[in-house]
């Protein structure tokens, strides 16, 4: 009996410790953590951080662009194609979602609705009442794409780079690393091996002199992860956000007949690009802007390729 409690207590003492060393020195995010010039909205559901990005030589001109990033890496993953659009004369709006960046970490159930919300909440927080372009990176794709679809009159065109929602084959994925209490442990004890920095990029460098470089990237990722609430916001995304099938959204944005570009890597590790065939099938108005041996990483990697042809969509429309 005794054997049987000491090797209960030993098993238990090897789960618990290494889930109190990850989450003990956890903080909650406070305003000395942003930077001096953060912008933040206050919104239902906490602060959200933004940003507004245009050229001086456009300043009080220009369509409103809407960047929304992906499922981990907040807004900082927007510097190597940003200056394309500012150079367009576009006034760029670039927000880090709840749980991420420089945001706070509300406890709540990360659906899509609450992402679709949370933007339409941040463009009446500013008073945008105009049309704005929409691009999405990754999850930012469905997220634009259910804000579009609910809220076509306040779009004037979505680009999508690389867009969630149309993965069916789940191969990789375990549904007990995201059960409560299971899902908490797993993702914050083995976290850097499921979302963690050296998971995040398919490429480690890149000749494209407008590339966020390795160091830069992992610099800038790490600063989330001091801080609480991040590894939950992921779990309850995964848990009430089906990122792998949105093809009837994305049939409705085709039939309300929304300006479309998408923008995909051939060799695409994480969003596959074979997603691109249905993805023309639901909206067949899209334009698909393909980039040879480009990888999920192509936002940042290569923007000096996707960044001209984004360009020229956005002012054709």
């Amino acid at each position: 009996m005794k054997f049987v409690l000491y090797i209960s207590i030993s098993i238990l003492l090897l789960l618990v410790t290494p889930f109190l060393v990850k989450t003990l020195p956890l903080k909650e995010i406070q305003k000395s953590d942003r930077p001096k010039e953060a912008s933040l909205a206050p919104l239902v559901n906490g602060d959200l951080y933004y940003k507004w990005h245009q050229s001086e030589k456009h300043k009080n001109n220009g369509e409103i662009l809407v960047l929304v990033h992906g499922f981990t890496t907040p807004s900082f993953v927007w510097g190597g194609v940003l200056e394309y659009f500012l150079e367009a004369g576009f006034k760029v709006l670039v927000y880090d979602h709840y749980g991420r960046g420089f945001s706070d970490r509300p406890r709540t159930k990360y659906t899509k609705e609450f992402y679709v919300e949370t933007l339409k909440e941040l463009l009446q927080y500013l008073n945008i009442e105009e049309p704005v372009h929409l691009l999405g990176y990754s999850m930012g794709g469905p997220i634009i794409g259910y804000f579009a679809d609910a809220y076509p009159k306040k779009t004037r065109s979505i680009t999508l780079i690389a867009p969630a929602g149309f993965k069916t084959n789940r191969s990789g994925f375990n549904p007990w690393f995201i059960k409560p209490i299971i899902g908490e442990w797993f993702w914050h004890v083995f976290g850097n091996r499921v979302y963690g920095v050296g998971q995040m990029s398919e490429t480690s460098s890149s000749d494209d002199p407008h590339s966020i470089n390795e160091e830069e990237f992992l610099e800038n990722f790490k600063k989330q992860l001091v801080f609480s609430g991040f590894v939950e916001s992921l779990l309850s995304t995964i848990r009430n956000f089906n990122l792998f099938d949105a093809r009837d959204m994305y049939k409705s944005i085709g039939d309300k007949g929304i300006p479309a570009l998408v923008a995909w890597g051939d060799n695409d590790g994480v969003v596959p690009y074979e997603g691109s065939k249905e993805l023309l099938k639901a909206i067949p108005s899209a334009e698909l802007l393909t980039i040879t041996e480009g990888t999920h990483d192509i936002t940042y990697r290569q923007p000096s390729q996707i960044g001209p042809p984004i360009v020229d969509f956005l002012s054709s429309h």
